[in-house]
């Protein structure tokens, strides 16, 4: 077989011609019609912790970056970076980061094995959103959290197991507040709070009280004992269930000791007390005239005390003290 050389390097040379004159021509159209992108964008998205997670309510990292650059999210918005991100990017940015106070997820049901009943037994995908296409659920109370896991499940972060009585718990070392498990459960018990509010009303049921009490023991019955012992304000009952005025609330927990039904559940043990340093303390009784528990005693120009057996820690006291002679414990 004879081969044409000519013709070889005569389409050689014509695919190589076409390749340059292709080739300049994407390089002319790269810088004519080339899309400037903001510098800040990749600082901002290097000063993100890559998680991803969508917590900011954008798809990834670059997305929030992106966006916080455009104006269109605030620089605080990741809740996995917390303080420490949102003062990088504010610094990037210029502005000042005023972050929020963190979120922490909570599950508000305490309808637990034996506590709440159950109408049947399901057989079924260990799944919460395909339990509720069945009646809503197995158990008698229609807004109870399920206990198969979809929360857990979709939790990045490890931050939820499903404890021995079927019900779903937050980890809050754990949890970043990226809001995954408040969209997925299908009952809607799983609400972000201050991550410093230890008092919260683990209850979502919205039906009247007698109703409620016949299918949860320790459901909400909307009795208003709480919301008439609250000394700020700070509860009332809504819907038929008590709700917390996060932005009042002293984490007193005088509202946890008083229900009749433990639906409001309080982490007692980080209840703080006041204590009086005697050589700051001048005797003025503004503390004794605004504690509402009556846990201060003392005479005018005397140093006063605090009944530790009394005190609730609300903090009100250290708040009025003139010369910060209160502390909390």
């Amino acid at each position: 077989m004879n081969l044409d050389f000519d013709l070889i390097i005569k389409s050689v040379a014509s695919l190589g011609g076409l390749g340059l004159v292709f080739g300049a021509g994407l390089a002319f159209a790269s810088q004519k019609f080339a899309v400037e992108i903001d510098p800040r964008v990749e600082l901002v998205n290097e000063a993100l912790p890559a998680a991803n997670c969508g917590g900011c309510g954008y798809p990834g990292c670059m997305a929030f970056a992106n966006a916080v650059v455009n104006g269109e999210a605030p620089v605080n918005g990741c809740p996995v970076g917390g303080a420490e991100c949102a003062e990088a990017v504010a610094q990037i940015m210029g502005v000042d980061a005023s972050a929020d106070e963190p979120q922490v997820a909570k599950v508000l049901c305490t309808g637990k094995l034996g506590v709440c009943k159950e109408e049947f037994t399901y057989h079924g995908i260990d799944s919460c959103v395909a339990a509720d296409m069945i009646s809503g659920g197995s158990k008698a109370c229609h807004f109870g959290c399920i206990g198969f896991g979809s929360c857990a499940d979709i939790c990045p972060f490890d931050a939820i197991d499903i404890d021995e009585n079927h019900l779903a718990r937050v980890n809050p070392d754990k949890c970043v507040a990226c809001g995954k498990c408040v969209d997925i459960c299908p009952k809607h018990v799983i609400s972000m709070i201050p991550k410093e509010q230890f008092v919260v009303v683990a209850c979502s049921n919205l039906e009247k009280g007698g109703f409620v009490k016949k299918n949860c023991n320790e459901a909400c019955i909307a009795c208003g004992i709480c919301e008439r012992a609250c000394p700020f304000d700070a509860i009332h009952v809504k819907d038929n269930v008590a709700t917390i005025d996060y932005a009042k609330c002293t984490n007193c927990m005088i509202c946890a000791e008083k229900c009749p039904t433990k639906a409001i559940e309080a982490e007692f043990e980080k209840r703080t007390t006041a204590t009086i340093i005697d050589d700051l303390c001048i005797g003025c009784t503004i503390c004794k005239k605004v504690c509402p528990v009556s846990a201060i005693e003392g005479e005018v120009k005397q140093v006063h005390e605090v009944d530790p057996k009394k005190c609730v820690g609300c903090g009100l006291c250290a708040e009025k003290c003139p010369r910060d002679a209160i502390n909390m414990i």
